[in-house]
This record gives C-alpha cells, structure tokens and sequence, in this order.
C-alpha cells in the first residue's frame, strides 16, 4: 500500500535555505486508471486571536508531550460516544491549555487528509463544546466555514450545522450521545436538509455578539508549513471509507496517527509569511569639514620569510666580533670583515647585540666600525637614544672623529650637531689641565672648520658662541684661523 506523503517546511526567516523533511500518512484505495488530483492550497485570510475561522492562519501552538499523546488518542476514539470524548478532553485539559489544543485542532482541520472523516467529527465538536459555557466561542467562524464547505462530505456539513442549530436545544444531547462511526453510517446526515450560511449566522449569533474574522493583507499571503505531496491522488485521503475494528485498515491508521504525532512534534509548524523588505537608508550627503568614514581594503598579501630556517652562523660571527670590538680595539681583517657582512645583510645590525649603552665603548676602541653601525641604524626608533649617548659621552678625538665621519655619511639631524658642538666647547672651558686644553681646543677648531667648509653646519645659528669661543683661546693658532674664517663668512 503506498504512502500518502505530507512534505513539512521549517524554515526561519533569516535562514535562506528551508529544512524539509517527509512525514507519511496511508493511502486508503483508489480505482485504477484514475488519474491523480492535485489539491490547490488557496492563501488563507487572518482573523483576530479571539475569532478563528478556517481560512485563518493558526498560531504556532506548543504542545507538550502527554498533550499530543492525549489529543491524537481522543481524535482515534471513533466507537467512543462523542460526549464522552468532549467531558474526556475537559478534564485532561485545563481551561489556560484549550485555546492552544483548539489551535493545534484548527491546523489538522484546514487540510482534509490529514484527519480521517470520523476524527473530523471529533475535532468539530471538542472545538463546539469547550466553549459551551462561555458568552463567545472563538472557532464559530470556522465551523461556520465547514458547514457551508461544499467541498466536504454531507454528513461533515450535516453534522457542523446540527452543532450550531441545536446549541440550545434537547438535539445536541442526542447528536453527542453517538459516536462519529455511528453518526456517520446513520440515517441523519443523509437526511439532514442542509441550510444556507445567512440562515445559520442568524440562527447561532442572533442574540449574541460573536467576533468577526478581521483580514490582513501580510497574514493573507502565508502558506502552510505542511503541504500535501502533489503526486498523491486527492481519492486516497477523501475516501469515507471505514474499516472495521481489527480490519486491514489498523496499520494504516496506524500510520496516519504517526505521520500526525511526527508534525505536531516539530517547534515551528505553523505558516511561513513573506519577510518584510527593509532596504538600506541612503547616506546623507557629506558636509564640508565632516569626517569622511574610510574602508580599507583587507586584502592582505601572504609573504614568505625566508629567514625561518636559515643559517645564522653568519649573524653569530658578528656578534662575537662586536663583543671583542667593545673591550679593545680590532685587525684590520676583522673590521674589514665587520664592514663586509654588514653591507651583505643590513639587517644584522639589529641582531648583533649593540645596545646604546654600550655606544661609548665601541666609540673609544673602534670608531670605524661605530660609524658603520650608527649609519646602517639611522632608520631605527632607537637611534635618538644613540644621539643622546654620543653628546653626553666624554668628548675626545674618537668621538669627534666619529660625529665627523657621520657629518660626510648621513644627514644628521641638526639638533645633535648644534648640541654636540655646544658640548665641545664647554668641555674645553671645563678642563683644568692646560695641556689638555690646548690640545682640545686645537681639536675642536679643526673640528668646526671642518663642518663649515664641508657646509654642514650654518654659521648664523652658532656664530655668537663659537666667536666667544675663539675670542677666549685667541692665544692657539687653530682658534685665530677658525676667527678669520668666521669673519671671512659675514
């Protein structure tokens, strides 16, 4: 016997791709040779919470375990007096759970194949009676809806109309004395003279106020979760065929019964509704002297380091020399070669353990190699704490040597020339032995003269303090020729 196939969507808005899965009710009989019926799912129209009509769509209900396993029981209790089924459902449903049993009962209901014929009738008159007692029934519309369906069965109509019309009367009691196997195989709903929708409005609601169904444009255009598979003949799930207790037909109700307890168990299968469309605001126009937002592009390119792995015995080499070079000075061979390797690779300068620190050292013993450190470190974020070393170090020959030779090098900054130079001559004036002196003086002259010929150092910046200085070691000869190349400058 082949399977009748309810194809169920779960689906969240912000997800794109819709969940699917395959839920299988039974296929009854169909005569051969009939060619298969597609059933049309018209969108349905929404009603307030307090009015459900058939057309409405149904709020998502939530329903625990036992619940299901309860309503599925009583909608499967065919032989079952309908009354007793009705006072069965109000006493295991206490009045806060029914609107959301009647909302489950209100989805079975919208599609014909999912309940058998006689679980209809069942579900009808749970949803009729639980409001009984109550001034205002919330489901009138929809089984007003089911009794002017001419798409159902007689007896369903018959039976939905004989609910409303003997609300009051001694007819319900009768009606609810039978059971849905009996009504249906009974004399009264092929009897049963079927009246029209206008007359059973005013019959039910003429001395009440009953809720009219309010339309929703947005609500309208939702679809059912569940649907039922297009290639399943619309014969196999409306025949009224019934079985006997114990016939052929158990499994297969068995299988209806799964198939519904499977869809009543998902979280979301109420109806999917279309999302609403929120375009992106425009940007406001940019005013002037506003910040204007910048994206960068992130594109970033991989780059191979091609120093992973490699030999760094080279690099080990140069820091053993620089280590010696602090503590005395080196051959010519190996400055030589501290010169070389250097060039090869500029970055060895900055592994090769020189601290500003130790600056003053390499300066005294080596200052070649220090000229050629401090050249390949000017790009460094350290190099200003090199300057600072190199104008607070006690001035000699090596260290003016060195400032000379970087002078000629690189372009220094001319903050560190003026203040070294203004370091020279304290120092000169601060020295106590004459010999000393003299000989410093002498230094420094050269020193100066070598920086204004060579066009390092503007003369207009320093002129007043040199011109004291030479004024006051006018007895040296290097002073009195450094006087006239100043006053040959004017």
């Amino acid at each position: 016997m082949s399977p009748l196939v309810y194809i169920f969507t779960n689906h969240n808005p912000s997800d794109p791709h819709p969940q699917v899965a395959y839920s299988h009710c039974p296929r009854i009989s169909h005569p051969r040779g009939e060619k298969p019926k597609l059933q049309k799912i018209s969108p349905p129209t929404t009603t307030t919470p307090t009015a459900m009509s058939a057309d409405a769509p149904v709020p998502v209900p939530t329903l625990r375990p036992e619940e299901r396993e309860g309503l599925l029981t009583l909608l499967a209790a065919a032989a079952r007096p309908l009354g007793d089924v009705v006072a069965d459902f109000l006493a295991r449903f206490p009045r806060e759970r029914r609107l959301r049993v009647g909302a489950t009962l209100c989805f079975l209901l919208e599609d014909k194949k999912m309940l058998h014929p006689t679980g209809r009738l069942i579900a009808f008159a749970i949803l009729h009676q639980s409001y009984s007692s109550q001034p205002v029934n919330p489901y009138v519309p929809l089984l007003l809806d089911a009794a002017c369906d001419e798409t159902s069965d007689k007896s369903e109509r018959a039976f939905v109309q004989l609910l409303l019309t003997s609300a009051n009367g001694n007819n319900n009691n009768e009606v609810l004395q039978q059971s849905a196997v009996d009504y249906i195989n009974g004399p009264d709903s092929a009897s049963q003279a079927l009246l029209p929708r206008e007359q059973l409005e005013k019959q039910y609601c003429g001395n009440s106020v009953q809720p009219q169904p309010q339309a929703s444009s947005f609500r309208s255009a939702t679809v059912r979760c569940a649907i039922p598979d297009p290639d399943i003949p619309q014969s196999c799930a409306n025949s009224s065929e019934l079985s006997p207790p114990g016939g052929k037909q158990e499994s297969a109700s068995d299988d209806r019964e799964s198939a519904l307890a499977a869809l009543l168990q998902e979280k979301s299968w109420g109806r999917l509704g279309p999302q609403w469309i929120r375009p992106t605001p425009p940007r406001l126009h940019i005013l002037d002297g506003e910040l204007q937002w910048l994206n960068p592009d992130n594109n970033h390119e991989l780059l191979w380091d091609y120093s992973m792995c490699a030999d760094t015995s080279r690099g080990a080499a140069i820091r053993d020399l620089i280590a010696r070079a602090l503590k005395g000075p080196l051959g010519p061979g190996q400055q030589e070669q501290v010169v070389i390797e250097l060039a090869k690779d500029s970055k060895l300068v900055y592994h090769c353990g020189m601290t500003p620190q130790k600056l003053p050292d390499l300066v005294e013993h080596n200052p070649l190699i220090a000229v050629e450190l401090l050249s390949k470190l000017m790009n460094s974020p350290d190099i200003a704490g090199y300057f600072d070393v190199l104008v607070h170090m006690e001035m000699s020959l090596h260290s003016m040597e060195v400032v000379n030779r970087l002078t000629t090098a690189v372009e220094l900054p001319t903050g560190f020339v003026h203040e070294y130079i203004s370091n020279c001559i304290q120092s000169c004036q601060n020295i106590k032995d004459k010999y000393m002196q003299n000989r410093l003086v002498r230094l420094v002259c050269v020193f100066l003269q070598s920086l204004i010929r060579n066009q390092i150092i503007n003369v207009q910046d320093l002129f007043i303090e040199v011109q004291a200085f030479c004024i006051e070691f006018s007895r040296i000869r290097e002073a009195a020729g450094l006087f006239r190349l100043l006053k040959s400058l004017e």
